[in-house]
């Protein structure tokens, strides 16, 4: 059997945590999850076990406490929790470094680590709002979905980073059959669930309760989901937000899609905080990533939690598998 192809780990900012998460998760891993690093070796920490390897098949012969890195020089130092500017262009080439490997099958997926939308863009420029917009720029894709999993629950927020006075414009009928389609292919294709079942939230408290709290859920919340369902799809909606996601609720649905960035990963926070994963759905390839930032403030410190980036490595390894690679 051909061993499987390992993950393309890509260094985010490195004077956030990142650096050390990657140490981190490669020591908890013990090698059960192949992947490398993709970054400059003299940012990593004095004494840090890596091997330089020249290309990502050359992971598999590293020692599973020795992290392989796939050396990609940065123009400036990194001090922990000092963010150069200079090095954001670096931190940009990297990404497109490793969405390049994994579009040509050499790695079986992509997990990045925090990047500083502030140091991309007054460092480099940067137009795009996070890792997300750029990913699917450089896969030629219009529309992503952003899903936060953790083994007790599966989020997708329709709208995210806007303020919640915008979100009644945003969310569309078509903005939100959209992000419903690609949801429902991405589980398909990444989690191998057969016909995921479907629960859309109200926009309102109480979805409205009967147009007395508003009437997005009458006028076409509704409609639209019955429409979907008549079609075959196993969905359901739209549900009062404050019933959904007790344990008893979460046991009937794979995922929940939400109407707004707090309706989502509020309760995915409360239930899992250190072990949520944030996943791309909609890219050609599979995208994982630690749902937490740069946390300059701890960097260097030795006291990060490696426990979001190991499930992420986790569940890239298990979509890779999911989709036969």
């Amino acid at each position: 059997m051909t061993a499987p192809r390992p993950i393309a780990l890509s260094c985010g900012d490195p004077s956030g945590i990142g650096t050390e998460l990657a140490i981190q998760a490669r020591q908890a891993l013990a090698g059960e999850v192949p992947f490398f690093w993709i970054g400059d070796p003299a940012h990593l920490p004095p004494g840090t076990a890596h091997a330089v390897i020249a290309a990502p098949e050359a992971a598999a012969g590293v020692a599973a406490e020795v992290l392989p890195v796939l050396a990609h020089p940065f123009p400036h130092p990194a001090p922990p929790g000092r963010p150069d500017l200079r090095n954001a262009a670096a931190v940009i080439a990297v990404l497109e470094r490793a969405v390049a490997l994994v579009q040509a099958g050499a790695a079986s997926a992509l997990c990045t680590l925090p990047i500083s939308k502030k140091v991309l863009k007054d460092g480099a420029d940067f137009a795009y709002p996070g890792h997300t917009e750029f990913l699917a720029h450089l896969a030629g894709v219009e529309r992503v979905v952003m899903m936060l999993a953790c083994p007790e629950l599966r989020v997708v927020p329709a709208t995210i980073h806007i303020a919640l006075s915008e979100v009644p414009r945003a969310l569309t009928p078509a903005l939100l059959e959209e992000t419903i389609r690609i949801t429902e292919a991405g589980l398909i294709r990444d989690c191998g669930i057969a016909r995921p079942r479907i629960v859309v939230a109200g926009l309102n408290p109480h979805a409205g309760e009967g147009g007395v709290m508003g009437r997005e859920e009458l006028d076409w919340i509704a409609p639209l989901v019955a429409r979907l369902a008549a079609e075959g799809m196993a969905i359901s909606g739209p549900l009062p937000p404050d019933t959904m996601f007790h344990k008893a609720a979460r046991a009937r649905y794979d995922v929940a899609v939400c109407m707004y960035h707090d309706q989502a990963l509020i309760p995915i926070k409360t239930v899992d905080f250190d072990g949520g994963v944030n996943v791309t759905l909609g890219l050609p390839f599979i995208r994982t990533s630690p749902d937490h930032g740069t946390a300059f403030d701890i960097a260097g410190q030795g006291i990060a939690n490696p426990t979001s980036l190991v499930a992420a490595l986790r569940m890239a390894q298990q979509m890779a598998a999911a989709r036969g690679m």
